[in-house]
C-alpha cells in the first residue's frame, strides 16, 4: 500500500459547495505547510527511476506503428502526476492513462513499441488559445488548486507544482496534437489522456488546466492539415472550456450532450447542446445520440472529429446521475467512431471524465474495441501475459 503523508492524511474534511456536487467532502489544507512536502518532493523527482520495462518504453518521444494502417495510440509515461500518494487524494484517478496503457499491453493487442510517445506542448502552441496572464497565474500553487479543486496543490512550491502537475498535463496535451496529426494520416487515433474541455482562455476548472482540443484544432489549422474541425463532447459535464475557446468560429462546430443540472454553471453556448435530464438511461441516450449524430456532420462538414469521450454517464458515477451502463457507453463510442469512419472522416478519441472505480476499464474496452474493428488484421500483436508485480505497483 502507498504510504501517504501522514500531515496530508490528517487534513480537516469539510463540508462546503464545489463546483461538480451540490455538496461535496473536500480537503481544507492545514494552516502551515507539511514539513513532509520534502518527501513528497523526493517522491515526485524520483518516481522514474525504478520504471517496469514497459513503462520506460513509453518515456522518450519518439514513433509508433499505425495498426493496419489506420489505428494509431498516443501515451507517455509522462502523464502521470505522482506526489507520493498524495495524488491519490483527487477524485479523478490520474493513474487510469496508466492502467489502460497496461491492459492493452498484457493482453497482446499493442506492443509498447507500437506507441506514438509525444512531445511537451511548447508555450507558443498554449497561447494559441490561453492568455499570457492565464499562464503566468498556473506558477502560482494556490490558483492550480483552485482549478483542481486540491487543497494539498496549494501547499506546492512555484518550481515542484509545474514539474510534478503542470508538465503531465503538457504532455498529455502534446499527446492530443500528435493524435490530431495522426488522425489525418491514418484515419483513427487514441490519445490515452486528455479531453480538458474545462479549460478556458484565461482560466482553469474541473480539473481541466489546458484547452487540449481547442489547442490541436489551432496547431493543425495553422499548419495547413485542416480548416474545420468538429468536437464531439459526450461527458456528462457540459465543455463549457471549449465552448469559449472555439465561440464565433464558423469553422469549428461544437456538439455537446450533457446533464444539464451540475457542473458548470452557468452554461457555455455550443453551436448544437443537447441537454440531459438525470436518471436517463442506454435506449433513450443512445436514441437521441443517432438522431443527431448525422445532421451534425451534415451541418459541420468537418476535416477531422474529436470525441470527448468521458464515462461519467455511467450510472453510479460519483459526480453525476445519467444511468447509462458500461455496454451502452461502448455502443455511445461506436456510433460516433462508424460515422466519422463511413464518412473518411479522421477521428481522435480523447479519455474526458469518470469517477468511478470500473472508468478505467470501460474506457479499455472501447479502446480494445477500436483496435480489433479498425486496427487488427487478425493476428494478435503480441502473445498475452500477466503483469509483472512492478507493473501492477505502478499502476495501481
Amino acid at each position: 500500500m502507498r504510504a501517504v503523508c501522514p500531515a496530508i492524511a490528517s487534513e480537516q474534511l469539510v463540508r462546503e459547495r464545489g463546483p461538480h456536487l451540490s455538496r461535496r467532502l473536500r480537503l481544507r489544507p492545514p494552516q502551515r505547510p507539511p514539513l513532509c512536502l520534502i518527501a513528497l518532493a523526493m517522491a515526485t523527482l524520483t518516481a522514474g527511476c525504478a520504471l517496469p520495462e514497459s513503462f520506460k518504453k513509453v518515456q522518450q518521444p519518439r514513433n509508433g506503428t499505425a495498426l493496419n494502417e489506420h489505428v494509431c495510440l498516443v501515451y507517455s509515461q509522462r502523464y502521470q502526476i505522482n506526489l507520493g500518494g498524495a495524488e491519490r487524494l483527487h477524485s479523478f484517478d490520474i493513474n487510469k492513462y496508466a492502467k489502460i496503457y497496461l491492459q492493452l499491453v498484457t493482453d497482446g493487442l499493442i506492443r509498447p513499441e507500437d506507441v506514438y510517445v509525444p512531445t511537451e506542448i511548447g508555450r507558443e502552441d498554449l497561447l494559441r488559445v490561453h492568455t499570457p496572464e492565464y499562464l503566468a497565474r498556473l506558477r502560482q500553487p494556490s490558483a492550480l488548486a483552485r482549478y483542481l479543486e486540491s487543497g494539498w496543490a496549494a501547499l506546492m512550491l512555484p518550481g515542484l507544482a509545474d514539474a510534478a502537475i503542470l508538465r503531465p498535463f503538457r504532455y498529455a496535451t502534446g499527446g492530443t496534437v500528435l493524435a490530431a496529426r495522426l488522425a489525418v494520416r491514418y484515419g483513427v487515433a487514441v490519445n490515452l489522456g486528455g479531453g480538458y474541455h474545462h479549460a478556458e482562455p484565461d482560466r482553469g476548472g474541473g480539473f481541466c488546466i489546458y484547452a487540449d482540443m481547442p489547442i490541436a484544432i489551432r496547431v493543425l489549422q495553422s499548419e495547413g492539415l485542416i480548416r474545420r474541425a468538429l468536437v464531439v463532447d459526450l461527458d456528462v459535464h457540459q465543455g463549457n472550456g471549449t465552448a469559449r475557446c472555439v465561440a464565433g468560429d464558423d469553422d469549428v462546430f461544437s456538439f455537446d450532450m450533457h446533464e444539464e443540472d451540475i457542473y458548470p454553471f452557468p452554461k457555455e453556448t455550443n453551436d448544437l447542446d443537447i441537454p440531459l435530464t438525470a436518471g436517463m438511461e442506454d435506449d433513450e441516450y443512445l436514441r437521441v445520440l443517432s438522431d443527431h449524430l448525422p445532421k451534425v456532420f451534415d451541418r459541420a462538414r468537418p476535416d477531422i472529429v474529436f470525441l470527448q469521450a468521458g464515462v461519467d454517464v455511467l450510472a453510479g458515477d460519483r459526480l453525476a446521475r445519467l444511468r447509462l451502463t458500461p455496454e451502452g457507453i461502448i455502443e455511445r463510442d461506436r456510433l460516433v467512431f462508424d460515422e466519422a469512419v463511413r464518412r473518411k472522416v479522421p477521428i481522435v478519441m480523447l479519455l474526458g471524465g469518470g469517477y468511478s472505480p470500473q472508468a478505467w476499464q470501460i474506457q479499455y474496452r472501447s479502446i480494445r474495441r477500436v483496435i480489433t474493428q479498425y486496427g487488427s488484421d487478425g493476428l494478435p500483436r503480441a502473445s498475452s501475459r500477466p503483469a509483472t508485480f512492478g507493473e501492477q505497483i505502478y499502476a495501481r
